[in-house]
């Protein structure tokens, strides 16, 4: 079997040990934090097919943290928490949880939703287009073969434009899912640098680019 790297962030002790024993058993790899803070650095590393995510943190919620991380990272999370209500629930779903389960749970419930997601991570998390590929579960780029470091915000530009491919995206749709949805105004000049930077590193030839092109006047569309 695969082994699975598994990040379990919950600050009941009792319980965070209990799972990872049961999960180690499994063959997964597993590390463990007990904050949000911690938790936040681990998933910043990439390296994780999925994360346990308690609801209730000692230094903020589930919630707070899954809304950070779904601004770069679709690594999928699951949520355990003590609370039940529908409200709440519905509040995850939205901010990008994959699922859901009220404490106390079963275990064997776990692991089975668990494994739905990651055969279905599995399916979908590769993306291949021309000479490049991007694992969406670990936000990183290859380009035939060689990984290309991106900063967060070109990694979210090249995804943008990729899931729109062949599809013109005007300058002003760009900057409201990139940059304004965090609620910072930019202006136009940093997108045409920042898909400069894009082409530089994606381009065989960032002065004539074959995937990033510019519509005059309106915005840019990734020819496939």
């Amino acid at each position: 079997m695969n082994q699975y790297k598994l990040l379990i962030i919950e600050d009941d002790t009792d319980l965070r040990e209990g799972l990872s024993f049961s999960f180690s058993g499994d063959g997964y790899d597993i590390t463990e934090v007990g904050t949000k803070r911690e938790g936040l650095r681990e998933i910043e590393k990439g390296e994780y097919d999925i994360v346990l995510l308690d609801c209730n943190l000692p230094d903020g919620t589930g919630f707070e943290l899954c809304k950070e991380v779904r601004s770069y990272s679709n690594v999928p999370i699951i949520m355990l928490t003590a609370r039940d209500t529908e409200l709440d629930e519905i509040q995850a779903l939205e901010l990008g949880v994959n699922d859901y389960l009220s404490k106390p749970f079963s275990l064997g419930v776990l692991k089975a939703r668990m494994k739905r997601i990651l055969q279905e991570k599995v399916e979908t998390a590769k993306i291949v287009t021309g000479s490049l590929s991007i694992d969406q579960s670990s936000c990183k780029v290859w380009k035939r073969g060689e990984e290309i470091p991106l900063s967060k915000l070109e990694y979210r530009l090249l995804l943008y434009l990729i899931e729109n491919k062949n599809h013109i995206l005007s300058k002003d749709q760009i900057l409201e899912k990139i940059w304004d949805s965090n609620g910072k105004y930019v202006d136009n000049n940093t997108l045409s640098v920042n898909i400069s930077r894009l082409r530089t590193k994606i381009e065989d030839d960032a002065s004539n680019p074959v995937h990033i092109k510019t519509v005059h006047g309106i915005g840019y569309i990734w020819k496939e």
